[in-house]
Protein backbone atom coordinates (compact mmCIF):
# COMPACT_ATOMS: atom_id res chain seq x y z
CA UNK A 1 0.00 0.00 0.00
CA UNK A 2 1.07 3.56 -0.64
CA UNK A 3 1.27 6.53 1.67
CA UNK A 4 -1.55 8.66 0.26
CA UNK A 5 -4.20 9.68 2.79
CA UNK A 6 -6.56 11.26 0.26
CA UNK A 7 -7.18 14.58 -1.44
CA UNK A 8 -7.52 18.06 0.01
CA UNK A 9 -8.86 21.32 -1.42
CA UNK A 10 -6.07 23.85 -1.79
CA UNK A 11 -8.52 26.65 -0.95
CA UNK A 12 -10.96 25.61 1.78
CA UNK A 13 -9.10 22.57 3.12
CA UNK A 14 -11.95 20.06 2.78
CA UNK A 15 -10.73 16.50 2.43
CA UNK A 16 -11.78 13.83 -0.07
CA UNK A 17 -11.03 10.12 -0.54
CA UNK A 18 -8.57 8.73 -3.09
CA UNK A 19 -10.79 8.98 -6.15
CA UNK A 20 -10.56 10.48 -9.65
CA UNK A 21 -11.64 13.92 -8.45
CA UNK A 22 -10.03 17.25 -9.21
CA UNK A 23 -12.25 20.08 -7.95
CA UNK A 24 -13.82 20.82 -4.57
CA UNK A 25 -17.62 20.48 -4.62
CA UNK A 26 -17.97 23.26 -2.04
CA UNK A 27 -15.68 26.08 -3.23
CA UNK A 28 -14.56 24.74 -6.65
CA UNK A 29 -10.92 24.95 -5.58
CA UNK A 30 -8.38 22.49 -7.01
CA UNK A 31 -7.65 19.29 -5.11
CA UNK A 32 -4.19 18.13 -4.08
CA UNK A 33 -2.83 14.80 -2.85
CA UNK A 34 -2.02 14.57 0.87
CA UNK A 35 0.41 12.04 2.36
CA UNK A 36 1.12 10.35 5.67
CA UNK A 37 4.47 12.09 6.16
CA UNK A 38 5.07 10.54 9.59
CA UNK A 39 5.06 7.05 8.06
CA UNK A 40 7.19 8.17 5.13
CA UNK A 41 9.75 9.73 7.48
CA UNK A 42 10.11 6.42 9.33
CA UNK A 43 11.11 4.68 6.11
CA UNK A 44 12.71 7.10 3.68
CA UNK A 45 16.36 8.08 4.00
CA UNK A 46 19.09 9.43 1.77
CA UNK A 47 20.74 6.02 1.82
CA UNK A 48 17.59 4.17 0.76
CA UNK A 49 16.91 6.60 -2.08
CA UNK A 50 20.52 6.41 -3.31
CA UNK A 51 20.41 2.60 -3.35
CA UNK A 52 17.49 2.45 -5.77
CA UNK A 53 17.25 2.35 -9.56
CA UNK A 54 17.94 5.68 -11.24
CA UNK A 55 14.41 6.54 -12.29
CA UNK A 56 11.64 8.72 -10.87
CA UNK A 57 10.24 5.83 -8.80
CA UNK A 58 13.23 5.98 -6.44
CA UNK A 59 10.96 8.49 -4.62
CA UNK A 60 7.91 6.20 -4.75
CA UNK A 61 6.75 6.91 -1.19
CA UNK A 62 6.18 10.53 -2.23
CA UNK A 63 4.19 9.62 -5.33
CA UNK A 64 0.45 8.87 -5.31
CA UNK A 65 0.19 5.23 -6.34
CA UNK A 66 -0.71 2.33 -4.06
CA UNK A 67 0.93 -0.55 -5.93
CA UNK A 68 3.89 -0.99 -8.23
CA UNK A 69 4.33 1.48 -11.10
CA UNK A 70 3.11 0.37 -14.49
CA UNK A 71 5.25 2.64 -16.67
CA UNK A 72 8.14 5.09 -16.27
CA UNK A 73 10.70 2.52 -15.15
CA UNK A 74 13.27 4.29 -17.33
CA UNK A 75 11.95 7.84 -16.88
CA UNK A 76 13.46 10.52 -14.69
CA UNK A 77 16.92 10.95 -13.17
CA UNK A 78 17.96 13.09 -16.11
CA UNK A 79 21.38 14.82 -16.08
CA UNK A 80 22.16 17.87 -13.99
CA UNK A 81 24.86 19.39 -16.18
CA UNK A 82 27.53 21.73 -14.77
CA UNK A 83 27.32 24.42 -17.47
CA UNK A 84 30.72 26.12 -17.18
CA UNK A 85 30.76 27.43 -20.76
CA UNK A 86 27.37 29.08 -20.41
CA UNK A 87 28.35 30.34 -16.96
CA UNK A 88 31.34 32.16 -18.44
CA UNK A 89 29.15 33.61 -21.18
CA UNK A 90 26.64 34.91 -18.60
CA UNK A 91 29.33 35.99 -16.13
CA UNK A 92 28.25 33.78 -13.24
CA UNK A 93 30.15 31.48 -10.90
CA UNK A 94 28.12 28.26 -10.60
CA UNK A 95 25.47 27.30 -13.16
CA UNK A 96 23.69 24.02 -13.85
CA UNK A 97 21.24 22.81 -16.48
CA UNK A 98 18.60 20.31 -15.35
CA UNK A 99 18.21 18.60 -18.69
CA UNK A 100 14.88 16.89 -19.33
CA UNK A 101 15.44 17.25 -23.09
CA UNK A 102 16.81 13.70 -22.85
CA UNK A 103 13.96 12.27 -20.78
CA UNK A 104 12.79 8.77 -21.64
CA UNK A 105 10.73 7.98 -23.66
CA UNK A 106 9.60 11.23 -25.35
CA UNK A 107 12.26 13.84 -24.55
CA UNK A 108 10.36 16.12 -22.17
CA UNK A 109 9.57 16.45 -18.47
CA UNK A 110 6.01 15.34 -19.24
CA UNK A 111 7.29 11.76 -19.08
CA UNK A 112 7.42 12.21 -15.30
CA UNK A 113 3.82 13.28 -14.81
CA UNK A 114 2.43 10.83 -17.35
CA UNK A 115 4.20 7.88 -15.71
CA UNK A 116 2.34 8.69 -12.51
CA UNK A 117 -0.97 9.46 -14.24
CA UNK A 118 -1.16 6.26 -16.26
CA UNK A 119 -0.12 4.10 -13.32
CA UNK A 120 -2.88 5.75 -11.26
CA UNK A 121 -5.45 5.51 -14.07
CA UNK A 122 -4.88 1.75 -14.22
CA UNK A 123 -5.26 1.51 -10.44
CA UNK A 124 -8.61 3.27 -10.76
CA UNK A 125 -9.66 0.78 -13.43
CA UNK A 126 -9.91 3.12 -16.44
CA UNK A 127 -9.63 1.53 -19.88
CA UNK A 128 -9.00 4.81 -21.76
CA UNK A 129 -6.66 7.73 -21.13
CA UNK A 130 -6.79 11.14 -22.77
CA UNK A 131 -5.34 14.64 -22.50
CA UNK A 132 -5.46 18.21 -23.75
CA UNK A 133 -1.96 19.15 -24.85
CA UNK A 134 0.32 21.72 -26.43
CA UNK A 135 2.42 18.81 -27.72
CA UNK A 136 4.80 17.31 -25.20
CA UNK A 137 2.03 15.87 -23.05
CA UNK A 138 0.36 14.32 -26.11
CA UNK A 139 3.67 12.67 -27.04
CA UNK A 140 4.16 11.19 -23.61
CA UNK A 141 0.56 10.05 -23.12
CA UNK A 142 0.66 8.40 -26.56
CA UNK A 143 3.95 6.59 -25.90
CA UNK A 144 3.23 5.42 -22.38
CA UNK A 145 -0.31 4.36 -23.22
CA UNK A 146 1.15 2.15 -25.93
CA UNK A 147 3.48 0.59 -23.39
CA UNK A 148 0.65 0.13 -20.88
CA UNK A 149 -1.66 -1.35 -23.54
CA UNK A 150 -4.43 1.14 -22.79
CA UNK A 151 -6.62 3.02 -25.29
CA UNK A 152 -5.51 6.61 -25.88
CA UNK A 153 -6.94 9.84 -27.29
CA UNK A 154 -5.02 13.12 -27.41
CA UNK A 155 -6.47 16.56 -28.18
CA UNK A 156 -4.11 19.20 -29.62
CA UNK A 157 -4.34 22.65 -31.25
CA UNK A 158 -4.52 22.24 -35.03
CA UNK A 159 -1.51 24.54 -35.61
CA UNK A 160 0.89 22.48 -33.48
CA UNK A 161 4.48 21.97 -34.66
CA UNK A 162 4.75 19.06 -37.11
CA UNK A 163 7.46 17.35 -35.04
CA UNK A 164 5.15 17.08 -32.06
CA UNK A 165 2.23 15.83 -34.17
CA UNK A 166 4.35 13.07 -35.72
CA UNK A 167 5.79 12.22 -32.30
CA UNK A 168 2.26 11.40 -31.14
CA UNK A 169 0.91 9.72 -34.27
CA UNK A 170 3.74 7.20 -34.40
CA UNK A 171 2.38 5.46 -31.27
CA UNK A 172 -1.04 5.01 -32.94
CA UNK A 173 -3.33 6.91 -30.55
CA UNK A 174 -6.40 8.76 -31.76
CA UNK A 175 -5.16 12.32 -32.36
CA UNK A 176 -7.81 15.04 -32.47
CA UNK A 177 -6.63 18.40 -33.85
CA UNK A 178 -8.92 21.19 -32.66
CA UNK A 179 -9.25 24.46 -34.57
CA UNK A 180 -8.35 26.76 -31.68
CA UNK A 181 -5.67 27.52 -29.10
CA UNK A 182 -4.84 25.37 -26.08
CA UNK A 183 -7.39 27.07 -23.82
CA UNK A 184 -10.14 26.22 -26.31
CA UNK A 185 -8.86 22.64 -26.57
CA UNK A 186 -8.90 22.37 -22.78
CA UNK A 187 -12.47 23.67 -22.53
CA UNK A 188 -13.61 21.05 -25.03
CA UNK A 189 -11.79 18.33 -23.10
CA UNK A 190 -13.49 19.38 -19.87
CA UNK A 191 -16.86 18.84 -21.59
CA UNK A 192 -15.72 15.47 -22.97
CA UNK A 193 -14.41 14.41 -19.55
CA UNK A 194 -17.79 15.19 -17.97
CA UNK A 195 -19.56 12.92 -20.47
CA UNK A 196 -17.17 10.00 -20.98
CA UNK A 197 -15.65 7.74 -18.35
CA UNK A 198 -12.06 8.34 -19.46
CA UNK A 199 -8.97 9.19 -17.46
CA UNK A 200 -8.04 12.69 -18.63
CA UNK A 201 -4.57 12.97 -17.14
CA UNK A 202 -4.68 16.77 -16.78
CA UNK A 203 -8.35 17.00 -15.77
CA UNK A 204 -9.92 14.30 -13.57
CA UNK A 205 -6.55 12.64 -12.82
CA UNK A 206 -4.78 16.00 -12.47
CA UNK A 207 -4.12 15.90 -8.69
CA UNK A 208 -2.19 12.63 -9.11
CA UNK A 209 -0.60 13.50 -12.44
CA UNK A 210 0.80 16.80 -11.13
CA UNK A 211 2.69 15.04 -8.32
CA UNK A 212 5.12 13.59 -10.86
CA UNK A 213 6.66 17.05 -11.33
CA UNK A 214 8.03 16.92 -7.78
CA UNK A 215 10.63 14.39 -8.92
CA UNK A 216 12.31 17.15 -10.93
CA UNK A 217 13.00 18.95 -7.64
CA UNK A 218 14.00 15.80 -5.76
CA UNK A 219 16.59 14.94 -8.38
CA UNK A 220 18.12 18.42 -8.38
CA UNK A 221 18.58 18.26 -4.61
CA UNK A 222 20.07 14.77 -4.71
CA UNK A 223 22.33 15.55 -7.67
CA UNK A 224 23.64 18.67 -5.92
CA UNK A 225 24.75 16.54 -2.98
CA UNK A 226 21.54 17.06 -1.01
CA UNK A 227 21.56 20.83 -1.48
CA UNK A 228 18.80 23.14 -2.68
CA UNK A 229 19.90 25.60 -5.39
CA UNK A 230 19.82 29.25 -4.38
CA UNK A 231 18.16 30.23 -7.67
CA UNK A 232 16.10 28.19 -10.13
CA UNK A 233 14.48 29.45 -13.33
CA UNK A 234 11.38 27.49 -14.39
CA UNK A 235 9.21 27.78 -17.53
CA UNK A 236 5.55 28.45 -16.76
CA UNK A 237 2.67 27.20 -18.90
CA UNK A 238 -0.19 25.87 -16.78
CA UNK A 239 1.75 26.70 -13.60
CA UNK A 240 1.94 23.21 -12.12
CA UNK A 241 5.66 22.48 -12.56
CA UNK A 242 6.92 25.56 -10.73
CA UNK A 243 4.60 25.05 -7.76
CA UNK A 244 5.41 21.34 -7.51
CA UNK A 245 9.14 22.04 -7.51
CA UNK A 246 8.52 24.29 -4.49
CA UNK A 247 6.42 21.56 -2.86
CA UNK A 248 9.14 18.97 -3.53
CA UNK A 249 11.83 21.06 -1.84
CA UNK A 250 9.65 21.53 1.23
CA UNK A 251 8.70 17.84 1.43
CA UNK A 252 12.40 16.94 1.61
CA UNK A 253 12.81 19.43 4.46
CA UNK A 254 9.72 18.06 6.25
CA UNK A 255 11.22 14.57 6.05
CA UNK A 256 14.60 15.69 7.34
CA UNK A 257 16.40 14.88 4.09
CA UNK A 258 17.64 18.49 3.86
CA UNK A 259 18.05 21.15 6.53
CA UNK A 260 16.55 24.20 4.84
CA UNK A 261 14.95 25.58 1.71
CA UNK A 262 16.60 28.86 0.77
CA UNK A 263 15.79 28.76 -2.95
CA UNK A 264 14.39 31.64 -4.94
CA UNK A 265 12.21 30.56 -7.84
CA UNK A 266 11.78 32.56 -11.04
CA UNK A 267 8.93 32.26 -13.53
CA UNK A 268 9.89 32.32 -17.21
CA UNK A 269 7.25 33.01 -19.86
CA UNK A 270 7.09 34.08 -23.49
CA UNK A 271 6.31 37.71 -24.19
CA UNK A 272 3.26 36.72 -26.22
CA UNK A 273 1.79 34.69 -23.35
CA UNK A 274 2.89 35.92 -19.93
CA UNK A 275 -0.14 36.15 -17.61
CA UNK A 276 1.76 34.94 -14.54
CA UNK A 277 4.78 37.20 -15.11
CA UNK A 278 2.44 40.16 -15.65
CA UNK A 279 0.77 39.44 -12.31
CA UNK A 280 4.16 39.21 -10.60
CA UNK A 281 5.30 42.55 -12.02
CA UNK A 282 1.99 44.21 -11.15
CA UNK A 283 2.00 42.73 -7.65
CA UNK A 284 -1.46 41.24 -8.01
CA UNK A 285 -2.60 37.68 -7.43
CA UNK A 286 -5.24 38.07 -10.13
CA UNK A 287 -4.12 36.20 -13.25
CA UNK A 288 -5.66 37.92 -16.26
CA UNK A 289 -6.18 35.54 -19.21
CA UNK A 290 -4.47 36.43 -22.48
CA UNK A 291 -4.69 35.21 -26.08
CA UNK A 292 -1.33 33.53 -26.80
CA UNK A 293 0.88 34.74 -29.63
CA UNK A 294 4.33 33.21 -29.40
CA UNK A 295 6.61 30.66 -31.06
CA UNK A 296 6.86 28.94 -27.66
CA UNK A 297 3.73 26.88 -28.22
CA UNK A 298 4.43 24.51 -25.32
CA UNK A 299 4.03 27.56 -23.04
CA UNK A 300 1.06 29.04 -24.91
CA UNK A 301 -1.56 28.68 -22.20
CA UNK A 302 -3.33 32.00 -21.81
CA UNK A 303 -5.48 30.97 -18.84
CA UNK A 304 -3.22 28.76 -16.69
CA UNK A 305 -5.04 26.38 -14.35
CA UNK A 306 -2.41 26.80 -11.62
CA UNK A 307 -1.50 30.38 -12.44
CA UNK A 308 -2.33 31.66 -8.95
CA UNK A 309 -0.18 28.96 -7.33
CA UNK A 310 2.69 29.72 -9.70
CA UNK A 311 2.41 33.40 -8.68
CA UNK A 312 2.30 32.45 -4.99
CA UNK A 313 5.34 30.17 -5.33
CA UNK A 314 7.42 32.97 -6.82
CA UNK A 315 6.28 35.47 -4.19
CA UNK A 316 6.78 33.08 -1.26
CA UNK A 317 10.28 32.21 -2.44
CA UNK A 318 11.34 35.83 -2.96
CA UNK A 319 11.88 35.25 -6.67
CA UNK A 320 10.67 37.17 -9.69
CA UNK A 321 9.32 36.71 -13.20
CA UNK A 322 10.45 37.77 -16.64
CA UNK A 323 9.42 37.23 -20.25
CA UNK A 324 11.26 36.65 -23.53
CA UNK A 325 10.38 37.84 -27.04
CA UNK A 326 10.38 35.43 -29.98
CA UNK A 327 13.77 36.78 -31.05
CA UNK A 328 15.19 36.30 -27.55
CA UNK A 329 13.79 32.76 -27.45
CA UNK A 330 15.64 31.84 -30.63
CA UNK A 331 18.83 33.43 -29.30
CA UNK A 332 18.40 31.47 -26.05
CA UNK A 333 18.13 28.20 -27.97
CA UNK A 334 21.23 29.03 -30.00
CA UNK A 335 23.19 30.19 -26.94
CA UNK A 336 22.59 26.95 -25.04
CA UNK A 337 23.45 24.86 -28.10
CA UNK A 338 26.61 26.84 -28.85
CA UNK A 339 27.93 26.81 -25.29
CA UNK A 340 26.79 23.45 -23.87
CA UNK A 341 25.84 21.30 -26.84
CA UNK A 342 22.22 21.02 -25.65
CA UNK A 343 19.46 21.55 -28.21
CA UNK A 344 16.34 22.65 -26.39
CA UNK A 345 12.86 23.41 -27.62
CA UNK A 346 11.33 26.88 -27.45
CA UNK A 347 10.41 26.59 -23.75
CA UNK A 348 14.09 26.08 -22.98
CA UNK A 349 14.92 29.09 -25.11
CA UNK A 350 12.59 31.04 -22.83
CA UNK A 351 14.29 29.89 -19.62
CA UNK A 352 17.78 30.61 -20.96
CA UNK A 353 16.76 34.05 -22.23
CA UNK A 354 15.01 34.88 -18.96
CA UNK A 355 17.98 33.67 -16.90
CA UNK A 356 20.23 35.97 -18.93
CA UNK A 357 17.89 38.92 -18.34
CA UNK A 358 17.57 38.30 -14.60
CA UNK A 359 21.34 38.07 -14.20
CA UNK A 360 21.87 41.27 -16.18
CA UNK A 361 19.19 43.01 -14.10
CA UNK A 362 21.00 41.99 -10.92
CA UNK A 363 18.00 40.06 -9.62
CA UNK A 364 20.08 36.88 -9.62
CA UNK A 365 23.54 37.39 -8.04
CA UNK A 366 26.48 36.28 -10.17
CA UNK A 367 28.25 34.43 -7.32
CA UNK A 368 25.46 32.07 -6.20
CA UNK A 369 24.29 28.63 -7.35
CA UNK A 370 21.85 28.82 -10.28
CA UNK A 371 19.82 26.09 -12.01
CA UNK A 372 18.12 26.60 -15.38
CA UNK A 373 15.25 24.22 -16.13
CA UNK A 374 15.31 22.68 -19.60
CA UNK A 375 12.10 20.73 -20.09
CA UNK A 376 12.02 19.61 -23.75
CA UNK A 377 14.05 18.71 -26.82
CA UNK A 378 14.74 21.03 -29.75
CA UNK A 379 14.15 18.32 -32.35
CA UNK A 380 10.43 18.82 -31.71
CA UNK A 381 10.40 22.53 -32.57
CA UNK A 382 12.90 22.87 -35.42
CA UNK A 383 10.64 25.40 -37.16
CA UNK A 384 11.58 27.95 -34.49
CA UNK A 385 15.21 28.12 -35.59
CA UNK A 386 14.86 27.08 -39.22
CA UNK A 387 16.09 29.96 -41.39
CA UNK A 388 17.87 31.58 -38.44
CA UNK A 389 21.03 29.48 -38.53
CA UNK A 390 24.17 29.57 -40.68
CA UNK A 391 23.68 28.14 -44.15
CA UNK A 392 25.11 24.76 -45.11
CA UNK A 393 28.25 25.00 -47.24
CA UNK A 394 27.66 23.12 -50.51
CA UNK A 395 30.77 22.01 -52.41
CA UNK A 396 31.93 19.69 -55.17
CA UNK A 397 33.83 16.54 -54.07
CA UNK A 398 37.12 18.33 -54.71
CA UNK A 399 39.83 19.52 -52.29
CA UNK A 400 40.57 22.73 -54.23
CA UNK A 401 36.88 23.60 -54.23
CA UNK A 402 36.71 22.95 -50.47
CA UNK A 403 39.71 25.16 -49.70
CA UNK A 404 38.42 27.92 -51.98
CA UNK A 405 35.04 27.94 -50.19
CA UNK A 406 36.70 27.84 -46.76
CA UNK A 407 38.86 30.82 -47.68
CA UNK A 408 35.82 32.68 -48.99
CA UNK A 409 34.15 32.20 -45.59
CA UNK A 410 37.22 33.12 -43.58
CA UNK A 411 37.74 29.53 -42.55
CA UNK A 412 41.23 28.98 -43.96
CA UNK A 413 42.62 29.36 -40.42
CA UNK A 414 41.06 25.99 -39.62
CA UNK A 415 43.19 24.26 -42.21
CA UNK A 416 46.68 22.84 -41.83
Amino acid sequence: MGYVKGLKCRECGREYPKEPLYVCEYCFGPLEVIYDYSRIKEKLSRELISSRAKNLWRYQELLPIDGDPLVGLHSGFTPLVRADNLARELGVKELYIKDDSVSHPTLSFKDRVVSVAISKAKEFGFDTVACASTGNLANSVSAQSAQAKIRCLVFIPADLELGKVVASLVYAPQVIAVEGNYDEVNRLCSEVANKYNWAFVNINIRPYYAEGSKTYAYEIVEQLGWRVPQHIIVPVAGGSLISKIWKGFHEFKKLGLIDQVDARIYAAQAQGCAPVVTAIKEGTEIIKPVKPKTIAKSLAIGNPADGYYAFKTVMDSGGWGEEASDEEIVEGIKLLARTEGIFTETAGGVTVAVAKKLIEQGRIPRDELIVISITGNGLKTQEAVSGKLDKVMRIEPNLDFFEKEMKKRGGEKNGS
